[in-house]
């Protein structure tokens, strides 16, 4: 019950108590019970604020979409926009992964396999992050693959106030195409992809095209294919997240808090369309730290 009651006590939502809460959360029995931690949606939708608000609170946003869609590129891009930490949950699962701690021979079995990582390791692994960033002196966040369950979403509405979430959709075909493309230097960690897509109507006209991102030469020759990427894996995944989704796009498109948007092409086609629809297009090479930009997706 004291959890409860400080989840739906009112807050100014900081990196100390959304750790905090997101710690007691993981090892408590709330994640399992029938509990609904979820506020009553308010009939008027309120317009959404881009960067700093009056208070100085930084952005804090959410990244939704298909494994393979490109949430990392793109939240990693505004992250630097925005000078926010941009926070990738499946960056900590590999990171967890690569560490040979006690939870990896655990978490290498749910990924091979394209399974879902619990809530309890999630969350126990974004609150690890969050504590490190609020010591380092973090504000806000890009989140990327957090919320994935509803019962995640209902939680961390229930510790904070994300601010947007940004639904990037792609082509079933074309996003089949980008994991089974996707490499890793085995050296110094870049990401790459080999796959080139071009896709075409019946009629022969252009629909899609995207550029491979090839590594430079030093790179060639290092690089590897995660073990996880296999056309079987990688269907099972998108049909597990597309089977999980449905839920959270609807818990926070009935919030007002939901931008859908379908990716044109590759980064050159789809980041200046990114940015015009967030109205950030004219913030580009600019710092974005006082400036409040309002808009609304209703």
């Amino acid at each position: 019950m004291a959890v409860l009651n400080r989840l739906l006590k009112p807050r100014v939502p900081t990196f100390h108590s959304l750790a905090y809460t997101l710690r007691i959360l993981s090892s408590s029995s709330s994640l399992n019970s029938g509990i609904d931690l979820r506020p009553q949606p308010s009939i008027s939708r309120k317009p959404l604020h881009l960067g700093r608000d009056p208070q100085g609170r930084s952005v804090q946003w959410v990244f939704l979409g298909c494994p393979g869609v490109g949430k990392g590129t793109y939240a990693s891009r505004l992250s630097k926009l925005l000078e926010v930490p941009h926070i990738s949950t499946g960056d900590l699962v590999r990171e967890e992964l690569s560490s040979h701690g006690p939870l990896a021979s655990q978490l290498a079995d749910i990924v091979n396999q394209g399974k879902l990582v619990s809530d309890e390791i999630i969350i126990n692994l974004l609150s690890k992050r969050l504590e490190a960033g609020e010591a380092k002196g973090e504000s806000g966040f890009i989140l990327d693959g957090f919320p994935r369950t509803i019962r995640q979403a209902e939680i961390l509405d229930g510790v904070t106030d994300i601010d947007l979430v940004i639904n990037l959709k792609l082509r079933e075909e074309a996003l089949l195409a980008k994991c089974l493309g996707r490499r890793i230097c085995s050296e110094c960690g870049g990401n790459y992809n080999v796959a080139s897509i071009d896709i075409k109507s019946e009629d022969g006209s252009p629909v899609m095209y995207m550029a491979p991102l090839l590594p430079p030469p030093h790179c060639a020759s290092k690089l590897i294919t995660r073990s996880d990427d296999t056309e079987e894996v990688v269907k099972e995944r998108l049909r597990v997240y597309n089977e999980m989704s449905r839920s959270v796009e609807e818990f926070y498109r009935s919030r007002g808090k939901l931008l859908e948007f379908d990716l044109p092409g590759g980064i050159p086609e789809s980041w200046p369309k990114l940015l015009q629809a967030l109205n950030l297009d004219n913030h580009e090479d600019t710092k974005f730290c006082s400036r409040i930009v309002f808009c609304c997706w209703c």
